[in-house]
């Protein structure tokens, strides 16, 4: 539900997580629209995009995520990155927005 790209801080996923902007079937059905009719090859399409985009392991590999965690340890992790995160300090800008000239 958060990204590096938007500055969070710490980005945990699960195994069973999928990281994409989307689900795969709905992208393998867009991706590959001339297979539509076809129920079996789209179903092998969707198992190829949830291999290669939307698997954890690869987002953390590409730096997208900090850590794939197992789900008994994420109460562990979470209280770690809070501790880490207490004392941090964010230098706000003075004005957040301006007046356009009128």
């Amino acid at each position: 539900m958060s990204s590096k790209h938007i500055r969070a801080d710490v980005n945990y996923a699960w195994p069973s997580a999928q990281i994409a902007v989307m689900g795969a079937k709905g992208a393998a059905e867009i991706i590959h629209r001339k297979d539509a009719g076809d129920a079996e090859r789209l179903a092998q399409h969707t198992k190829e995009y949830e291999d290669r985009f939307a698997n954890p392991f690869i987002a953390a590999q590409r730096g997208f995520i900090d850590e794939v965690i197992l789900p008994h340890s994420t109460r562990r992790r979470v209280i770690r990155a809070f501790e880490m995160l207490k004392t941090k300090t964010v230098a706000a800008p003075l004005r957040k927005h301006d007046n356009i000239p009128l």
